[in-house]
């Protein structure tokens, strides 16, 4: 599937390769095809969920100085948890520059173009083909990150409630006593561009020059 999407893609100066699943974390109206917020959206390079500490296990945690047994280190004043109940590892912020072929896992496959940085702080993002954030959003996947809200260390796993978990698709991540609470959408990556294709005028003909 992956390789006859790629076949179709409407970038003639692109080109795109296959990589294993990674996963965004995007913020957004699920019916905006773009804007300007990109810069808030992180980047999983693996899969966080089999990587994280259930919230059972929270204890453990604590008592290995916050080192989870993957060897990311937990932070009470900014960490995630996914549908399961599992404490997972922040992603990488802000989403890199690139065009990204993203998909929810349902029917639409498409392109995600994020561009850099202006200026003004702001990331630009652009899905191709009319596309909706809902679209390419894996529905199932829920990711939440809390944060304080008041002081530091007023924000803890041990008060989340470990029967609001498993949350069903469609169900915002449940609230925990002394957090703020920010629900992010999961969009799978499959492939990302790796090439931009120039016409050569010298030996009029196209050539591959790496981006």
């Amino acid at each position: 599937m992956m390789v006859a999407f790629l076949g179709q893609l409407a970038h003639a100066q692109t080109s795109f390769k296959h990589i294993p699943l990674q996963y965004i974390v995007a913020l957004g109206d699920p019916s905006a095809s773009s804007g300007s917020n990109a810069q808030w959206w992180g980047l999983w390079r693996q899969d966080p969920g089999p990587r994280g500490c259930m919230l059972e296990d929270f204890g453990k945690l604590k008592a290995s100085g916050g080192v989870a047994p993957a060897q990311w280190k937990f932070d009470n004043k900014d960490w995630w948890l996914e549908e399961h109940g599992s404490i997972m590892e922040k992603p990488d912020f802000p989403l890199p520059p690139g065009k990204y072929v993203v998909t929810g896992g349902r029917e639409v496959t498409t392109v995600l173009t994020v561009y850099p940085m202006g200026k003004d702080g702001a990331e630009r993002w652009e899905l191709d083909n009319g596309a909706k954030l809902y679209d390419v959003t894996h529905l199932p996947c829920h990711a939440a990150r809390y944060t304080p809200a008041t002081g530091d260390n007023s924000c803890s796993p041990a008060m989340a409630q470990r029967t609001a978990f498993p949350v069903a698709p469609g169900v915002p991540m449940p609230s925990i006593k002394g957090c703020n609470k920010q629900d992010y959408a999961v969009l799978f990556v499959i492939g990302e561009a790796i090439e931009v294709l120039q016409k050569d005028a010298s030996r009029n003909k196209v050539v591959e020059i790496e981006e």
